[in-house]
C-alpha cells in the first residue's frame, strides 16, 4: 500500500490565532539578549555574510533586477532582529551602513542602474512609461466612459426589478 506524504507546503500547518498568548514566554529568539550589542561587531558580521558568494549573487541580481536598496536592507536587518542578532536600535544605527554595502557589492558586481529607495526613479525607462501614462489619463477617461455607455444593459426580471417600457404584445 502506497504511504501518504504530507503536502511540501500545508496551508493549514500554521499556529492557531492567538497561540503567542499562551505559549511560554521566552521561545522567540528576539526575547533573550542580542548576540550583538556593538554596532561595530553588527556590521562586520552583515558585511561577511554580504561578501559569500551566495549572497553576494542573490544582491547583484536583486539590484540588477530594479529591487531598491533599502528594501535589501530592511529584510536584512529584520532578519537578524527575527534572529536574535541584535535590537531594534541597533537596526536603526546600522541601517545607513548596511545601504552603504549593499550599493558596495552592487558595484563590485557591474550594476550599472540601481536604485536607492522606492521613490528614486533614476530608471528613465520607467519615468518616460509613468509620464506616457500621464500624458494619456484623458484619452483612457474617454476609453472607459465608451465602454460604460456601450454595455448593454441585463433584462432585469423579478419581484424588485425596476418596471420595464411596455411592448406590444402580438396577438
Amino acid at each position: 500500500m502506497d504511504e501518504l506524504k504530507e503536502a511540501p507546503n500545508n496551508p493549514f500547518d500554521a499556529p492557531v490565532p492567538g497561540q503567542s498568548l499562551t505559549d511560554k514566554p521566552g521561545n522567540a529568539a528576539w526575547e533573550h539578549p542580542p548576540q550583538y550589542t556593538n554596532t561595530a561587531e553588527a556590521a562586520d558580521f552583515i558585511w561577511d555574510q554580504l561578501s559569500t558568494p551566495e549572497f553576494s549573487e542573490q544582491v547583484i541580481a536583486m539590484l540588477d533586477a530594479s529591487v531598491p536598496i533599502e528594501a535589501i536592507a530592511r529584510v536584512i536587518l529584520f532578519g537578524g532582529f527575527t534572529d536574535g542578532k541584535w535590537t531594534p536600535d541597533v537596526a536603526f544605527i546600522i541601517a545607513e551602513p548596511v545601504m552603504k554595502m549593499i550599493a558596495t557589492v552592487g558595484m563590485l558586481g557591474g550594476v550599472k542602474n540601481f536604485r536607492i529607495s522606492l521613490d528614486d526613479m533614476t530608471n528613465d525607462n520607467e519615468l518616460n512609461s509613468i509620464m506616457d501614462i500621464k500624458n494619456k489619463k484623458e484619452k483612457f477617461k474617454k476609453a472607459a466612459k465608451n465602454i460604460a455607455e456601450d454595455k448593454p444593459k441585463p433584462d432585469q426580471k423579478g419581484l424588485m426589478a425596476a418596471p420595464q417600457p411596455a411592448q406590444e404584445e402580438m396577438i
